[in-house]
This record gives structure tokens, sequence and C-alpha cells, in this order.
């Protein structure tokens, strides 16, 4: 449900953040057991600066846990503090793609009724 509704808050609110070139999604949410903390991981795409994006975010943290809130405030206990995460395993699987492209491997893996 946090990842659902922190996805819209940042179609809402982003641009006013990080401005309208990145672009930035909700990859995972982890919630403690006690729901005393979210951590947040967030790809982002468009922008070699990645991890400023992040800082940004950081910065507006109290806007977007009230835009958050407001959202799901009604449907949970308590409203979990949020830590955001850069999620880079898209970027690490391209850098892999472009490393085997480069030494001849092909990126899929050959099956036995090809060889």
């Amino acid at each position: 449900m946090i990842r659902r509704h922190f996805g819209t808050v940042l179609q809402q609110e982003g641009s006013y953040i990080y401005g309208t070139t990145p672009f930035v999604t909700v990859t995972e949410v982890q919630v403690t057991p006690d729901f005393s903390q979210a951590r947040i991981y967030l790809s982002v795409f468009n922008t070699e600066n990645k991890q400023e994006v992040i800082l940004q975010m950081e910065n507006s943290y109290y806007r977007l846990k009230q835009s958050l809130a407001a959202r799901i405030g009604k449907k949970i206990r308590r409203m979990p503090e949020l830590k955001f995460f850069l999620d880079d395993t898209v970027d690490e699987m391209y850098r892999v793609e472009q490393l085997l492209n480069k030494i001849g491997m092909p990126s899929k893996p050959v099956s036995d009724e090809e060889e």
C-alpha cells in the first residue's frame, strides 16, 4: 500500500521537489514489523546525478510524508518514518550486459537445444 501511494505522491509532488527531468519510480518498500520505519527504494532515470535526487527528497521529507499521510493515514495505525535509498539494480543490469557484450558473450543464456 505504501509503495503504490508513495508512487502517486511522487507523480504529483515530484516535479516541485527534483524537477521534471528525472524520472523516479518506487521499486520496493520494506516496513519494520512495528511499522516504525519504511525503507523506500527508488530507481532514478534520466539524470546522471541520482544521489542528488535522493538528497532533494530528503530535504523535502516533511512535505512527502505529509502527502503520504493524507492518502493512507486512515488506513494504518501509525505513519512510519520514511528512509529513502537508491535502487541501482537496473543500472547494474545494464552495466553487466555491456561488459558481456564487450567480451563477446551473449547476454541471454544459450539453451542446450541451441548448442
